[in-house]
């Protein structure tokens, strides 16, 4: 079912089934979007102050849900790759679990960046996409009959330039914000001369109490000072200095193994959100966001690997990386390790079994701390398969759905699905499935 919205001179469409017709290769191969998922897009717009990038926004609601608190934004970074990653963000079965663990959407843009032009016309949300962005969301409300959309509160994650969008959305609209986590790129308060066109932010004239985390690889200025991507860490430093000197609640999670892909942090990122968002999200809907407890806080050096309560760290506060509570403290103190953050709690057991000539589907949620690694397939009690055969990531522990640069899932996107090639050996056999996560804990099997 199509439903067309006219605005000025820019269209847009809010999508059911099939994408929208407009989009222009490499972005015209798209998931699928039909409930729980929305998809809207808006042409380029020629207006001063308005978005000249094509984009699409693409939402995932949870089922049960019958008053969103929030929405997760899970945004890409810069260049054609990344950009066109954004497309399958709203799919990610890990990032799924996040939000519906706390009654909220998850909504990836996808802008239409071609590969050499200026990542600031979209990253700098002051260029047009801020205003895209919380018009996406009044559309977005009104196709999946969830309004609310538009007013509940904002959990940011950015990549690189994704990173710089929810940063300055974060300082422009500290009202709206409950968390942000910024891998790999952040505002600026000081003119850059090697990069002449990015513009600078206003310093805040309060904290904001906003928990933030800049998360970055080892390889980006800490330990390797010389090409591409070095220049992060000082940026960090300039972004990180005068806020946290401030008071405001800001913390530095640098991964050993990475340079600028992003990694393993979702195992870190995940958690903090879900502690932050505990605390952070109003209690009723439409009431202010609450502030983060101060009397569970851990610091550390800005380097260091060592975290202690507040009340036992030696150092200046004002210069420490602030950490939520103990919880966090010590997943964020395994991830700068560069081990992996431990899990006792077994995954969701997959549900909805079906079986037909064979053809096994199913349907499972993610783990909330370790995600879906892969699938066990049993005939009669015995493993016969896995789902998939060899899991792969890259950039990390080997996930279910794969994994892109952005950290988002790959195309065309894995289906819970097995096809038994000796099912007419074994007539009447019974089947389950049983979910591993990442750190190799399986789930009871499906009923």
């Amino acid at each position: 079912m199509f439903r067309f919205v006219f605005l000025t001179a820019m269209v847009v469409g809010v999508v059911g089934p099939n994408p929208l017709p407009a989009q222009q290769p490499p972005y015209d191969v798209v998931p699928e979007a039909k409930p729980p998922y929305y998809r809207v897009r808006y042409e380029a717009s020629n207006a001063i102050d308005e978005l000249d990038l094509a984009v699409n926004y693409t939402v995932w609601v949870p089922p049960a849900v019958e008053t969103l608190r929030g929405v997760l934004v899970h945004q890409h970074g810069c260049g054609e790759g990344s950009c066109r990653s954004g497309l399958t963000g709203a799919y990610d079965l890990h990032w799924q679990s996040l939000a519906a663990e706390h009654q909220c959407a998850l909504l990836s843009p996808s802008y239409e960046q071609p590969q050499a032009a200026d990542c600031q016309r979209w990253c700098d949300p002051r260029k047009g996409s801020g205003a895209r962005f919380q018009q996406a969301l009044v559309d977005l409300g009104a196709a999946s009959g969830h309004a609310e959309l538009a007013t509940v509160p904002w959990a940011l994650w950015g990549h690189s330039g994704g990173g710089y969008w929810c940063g300055i959305m974060t300082l422009l609209h500290p009202q709206r914000v409950a968390a942000t986590w910024l891998r790999s790129g952040v505002p600026t308060f000081t003119p850059r001369e090697d990069r002449p066109s990015t513009q600078v932010v206003s310093m805040p004239a309060e904290p904001l109490g906003i928990p933030m985390v800049i998360n970055l690889g080892t390889e980006e200025g800490v330990t390797v000072t010389q090409g591409r991507f070095s220049g992060v860490w000082p940026a960090v430093e300039r972004f990180f200095d005068p806020l946290r000197a401030q008071g405001n609640l800001i913390g530095i999670a640098i991964d050993p193994a990475t340079a600028h892909q992003c990694g393993d942090q979702r195992y870190l990122a995940i958690p903090w959100f879900d502690e932050c968002l505990s605390s952070r999200l109003p209690l009723d809907a439409g009431g202010p966001l609450r502030e983060m407890p101060a009397d569970e806080v851990w610091l550390a050096e800005k380097k260091s690997t060592q975290a202690v309560p507040r009340t036992q760290f030696s150092g200046d506060p004002n210069t420490a990386i602030w950490l939520p509570n103990e919880r966090i403290a010590r997943a964020w103190m395994t991830f700068v390790r560069g081990e992996k953050i431990a899990d006792d709690t077994p995954p969701p057991r997959p549900v909805n079994l079906t079986v037909d000539e064979g053809v096994l589907r199913w349907d499972a949620e993610a783990d909330l701390e370790s995600g879906i690694s892969h699938f066990v397939i049993e005939r009669n009690r015995v493993p016969i398969a896995t789902v998939p055969d060899e899991p792969k990531n890259p950039f990390g522990r080997p996930i279910f759905q794969g994994l892109q640069y952005s950290d988002t899932p790959l195309q065309p996107l894995r289906t819970m699905t097995f096809a038994d090639p000796e099912s007419s050996k074994y007539p009447g056999a019974s089947y389950r499935v049983r979910t591993v996560n990442t750190v190799a804990s399986k789930s009871a099997p499906s009923e």
